[in-house]
């Protein structure tokens, strides 16, 4: 029985760690989370703001995703938008999901990820 989603992974090319924290920490607000040792040696990072995680693993040939991507519920999503904005980030506004204001917008190495808010 499925019980929650644990984490989302995302890939990476390597030597990018630096990027995507500043990427998930500063602009996203999320907080970087110690890896185990022996996942550690991979590289990547992982993050988390309250029960979300996205982990981001290294792969030697990345390419990222054209539509693969999580979909991250926020709240104030304008707010959201415009600071994603100041972090140098494009938004792309997407009105086709009824009942929800959504964006998409893409980390420093081409992954798409989709956030959206429920409207009343």
């Amino acid at each position: 029985m499925l019980t929650a989603l644990d984490h989302v992974q995302l890939a990476a090319p390597p030597g990018s760690e630096d990027l995507l924290r500043r990427y998930y920490t500063d602009a996203l607000g999320m907080t970087e989370l110690p890896k185990p040792p022996a996942l550690a040696a991979r590289g990547g990072c992982w993050f988390a703001a309250g029960p979300v995680q996205l982990h981001v693993g290294i792969e030697d040939a990345f390419r990222p995703a054209g539509k693969a991507h999580p979909g991250l519920r926020v709240t104030g999503i304008e707010a959201y938008a415009r600071r994603l904005r100041e972090h140098g980030a494009e938004v792309h506004w997407d009105t086709d999901l009824p009942g929800h204001k959504r964006f998409y917008s893409h980390d420093p190495v081409g992954n798409r990820l989709e956030f959206l808010e429920p409207t009343p």
